[in-house]
């Protein structure tokens, strides 16, 4: 079986697009529609509209960009990733090649897709995790990735099985026939941090509640916050309450909400939820491991008191910023260790 992933721009940015246009689509938009497979032509117009890339850099694209015109085809498998909500989008290509201008933005080579399943990365074994984390914009998966995928996909409207990461010995990298490997430091280096960023939001994810509650409540200490955890079992409306002198006679006064819920994302019903009975001068934190709703977010701008939406991302990225600074009992949540690469 062949199966292609083709991301969903930078950190997904345009998932939702994706899915509710039924596409996969590439950017360059100022290289044109692409008339004919000839690389050498498509390298030197890339080079002439991005004349700050390096030559490598222009070949690289044009592999990328003649594999999405000319060798995925109707039928074949698609994957994309959803950051957001922990899962991977699976589909079956519909469509040629097509240039749509507008259609998706900065998007315009575009392939139209039938979604019909997704699969939780989760349940993924470690080889095939790291697999997917190649930064490639688009690569063919290994059959043994493919064949994972196929065999734990659930249908889109189905919930997403919230089973642990298993471990398994690495499986094959993606496949790459035609040269687009990774070919420079700089571009190893994003490589190597990106699957870093994915496995610390694994290790984040495979928390239960009571300690992901933990985990957020160290993070606030060691940004300099007293805290107070509601105990377990209770049901405030309010997980975690913050303040300077931990009585909340000093500004600001932070109430925290924590849903960890992957793949289940928070609406504006929840959201308001937790917003109601807050008094002006409040700060608020709503924490949710599956993401937040369009609308959640439109609430949460509109909201009377500030509140900020915490995705797994930027936990994950507060945990890596603060990590120094956290007690030991916090950093037992998910110990990291650092590394080092030469400077660029």
């Amino acid at each position: 079986m062949t199966m292609w992933m083709v991301r969903a721009g930078r950190g997904g940015e345009n998932m939702d697009e994706f899915l509710q246009k039924s596409v996969v689509a590439l950017g360059w938009p100022h290289v044109g529609k692409l008339e004919s497979p000839n690389k050498a032509d498509l390298v030197a117009r890339l080079a002439y509209s991005y004349p700050d890339e390096k030559e490598g850099t222009h070949g690289n694209w044009a592999g990328t960009l003649l594999r999405f015109a000319y060798e995925l085809a109707t039928g074949d498998s698609v994957i994309t990733y959803d950051r957001e909500r922990r899962r991977y989008l699976v589909g079956t290509i519909m469509s040629g090649y097509e240039w749509q201008p507008q259609f998706v933005e900065d998007k315009p080579n575009v392939r139209h897709v039938k979604w019909t399943h997704q699969v939780a990365r989760d349940v993924l074994s470690t080889g095939a995790r790291n697999s997917l984390g190649a930064i490639q914009t688009l690569f063919k998966l290994s059959e043994d990735v493919a064949a994972e995928l196929h065999r734990l996909q659930v249908p889109l409207d189905a919930p997403l099985p919230e089973a642990p990461a298993r471990v398994s010995p690495p499986s094959a990298p993606a496949e790459d026939e035609e040269g687009d490997e990774v070919s420079s430091e700089a571009e190893l280096r994003a490589e190597m941090l990106e699957k870093a960023d994915a496995f610390v939001e694994d290790a984040i994810s495979r928390l239960n509640w009571e300690q992901l509650q933990d985990l957020v409540a160290g993070i606030l200490r060691a940004m300099g916050y007293r805290t107070t955890v509601s105990p377990k079992g209770a049901d405030r409306g309010v997980d975690i309450f913050a303040s300077p002198d931990g009585l909340g006679l000093q500004d600001p006064r932070i109430f925290v909400e924590v849903k960890h819920r992957p793949g289940s994302i928070m609406g504006s019903k929840e959201l308001r939820a937790f917003l109601g009975g807050r008094k002006p001068g409040d700060k608020c934190l709503y924490v949710s491991t599956g993401g937040f709703s369009k609308d959640a977010h439109y609430e949460a701008d509109r909201a009377s008191v500030p509140v900020t939406l915490l995705t797994l991302a930027s936990l994950r990225k507060l945990l890596i910023d603060h990590y120094d600074a956290l007690d030991g009992e916090t950093r037992a949540l998910v110990p990291l260790k650092r590394f080092y690469w030469p400077a660029i």
